[in-house]
């Protein structure tokens, strides 16, 4: 499988200034391709990427207004034509119906003071020892944290908004699978807990936007007050920007260890396929953002893939809060403020997010038997049609 291996680079005052002319050059390319592409869209000419590439850098390097880019390695500016091409056609695609998953709109065009990045492939660096070679950069010291599992196939190097500076490698690794276990679970996901297993395990919601929330609005408040332009509106920026890469870096580490540890623990791992787009829109989008759901949904997937372990989404639409997991009768839809709920059919009180995981555990089950064409015990049968909630509530 192809992973990404990220690294901190340190590079000399001399290769900053180097690496940030090749972003900016990289930029402008990439715009100068969406503006291209449109213009031949809104003619309704068809233009090949070969002659895209052609007009946007064989022949603007020739231009006086141009001509800055041949200071640059020209596989950065490949590879920005590449990019752009690739999102115009995702956005095509999507309107099409091509391309699954949620609508792309329109590229948007790069801006000067966000995050820049340039992707090289392999005749636009190389590895000498323990430093990262980039063309017309030079090289570049790396602080390598650990081992790289093959030779990288492309390399893209970040400037971050805080100033940081980092290199992203994509490489082959191998499945390593762990010894097989006989636990599965089914997890609920929420904004109370992050979390909760149908072991009844509860892995609590840190809130880590919302503990710097004080110390966010107070920065902010002092970048609003710098003069622009100034020197300290540029340190007032980077302190703020430094704050949300802690948030950012310490949700992500909260995420792996815990996909990390449900992966290892459990043979299979099932969770509900929730439309966090949608619920992002809502009153709840900040608490919806800053729980990371599609975060740890994601690295569940991916772990399990390396580990050898199964990973599934149950419906988003199974009434799995709705229906009693012990006999399987739908009590109907309840506000999220009845956190405990007593069957009415056979009497059993259930944990409202607890008896949700264990309806998902169900249904994962169920689906997986179906995908491999093993035969359900009529029992079991009985009870998962129930959890998907196809009885009526009792009387």
């Amino acid at each position: 499988m192809q992973v990404r291996y990220r690294y901190r680079l340190y590079p000399s005052p001399g290769q900053q200034q180097m690496l940030a002319r090749t972003f900016g050059c990289a930029r402008v390319v990439y715009n100068d391709c969406l503006r291209l592409r449109d213009a031949c869209h809104a003619k309704g000419e068809k233009i090949p990427d070969t002659e895209v590439q052609r007009r946007v850098v064989t022949l603007a390097k020739q231009t006086p207004e141009r001509a800055w880019l041949g200071e640059v390695a020209s596989v950065a500016l490949v590879q920005a034509c590449q990019d752009a091409r690739r999102a115009y056609r995702n956005w095509f695609d999507s309107l099409s119906g091509k391309r699954k998953g949620r609508k792309v709109g329109h590229p948007a065009f790069r801006r000067k003071h966000q995050r820049q990045s340039i992707r090289l492939t392999r005749n636009g660096f190389a590895l000498h020892g323990e430093r990262l070679y980039v063309a017309k950069v030079g090289d570049i010291r790396v602080e390598w944290s650990r081992d790289l599992p093959s030779v990288p196939s492309s390399v893209t190097v970040i400037r971050e908004p805080d100033g940081r500076y980092y290199a992203s490698f994509v490489v082959e690794r191998e499945a390593t699978p762990l010894p097989d276990c006989d636990r599965e679970v089914g997890i609920d996901l929420g904004l109370a807990s992050l979390a909760v297993t149908s072991d009844g395990e509860v892995i609590g919601n840190p809130r880590f936007l919302r503990t710097r929330e004080r110390e966010l609005a107070r920065a902010q408040q002092a970048l609003a007050r710098k003069q622009k332009g100034s020197a300290n509106r540029d340190k007032a920026r980077r302190r703020v920007a430094v704050m949300h890469r802690k948030v950012r870096e310490t949700r992500l580490d909260h995420a792996h260890k815990t996909a990390l540890r449900l992966v290892r623990d459990n043979q299979a791992v099932y969770a509900e396929d929730l439309c966090v787009s949608g619920l992002a829109r809502t009153r709840l989008a900040k608490s919806v953002h800053d729980a990371g759901w599609a975060q740890l949904v994601r690295l569940i997937e991916e772990k399990a893939a390396q580990y050898g372990r199964t990973f599934a989404r149950v419906g988003r639409f199974e009434p799995t809060s709705q229906v009693c997991s012990a006999c399987g009768v739908k009590d109907g839809p309840k506000p999220l403020s009845v956190r405990e709920w007593q069957c009415k059919a056979c009497g059993t009180v259930h944990d409202r997010d607890v008896n949700a995981a264990r309806n998902v555990l169900a249904l994962g089950r169920r689906e997986s038997l179906n995908a491999c064409g093993a035969q359900v015990r009529p029992g079991q049968a009985l009870a998962q049609r129930g959890e998907a909630g196809t009885h009526r509530s009792a009387a």
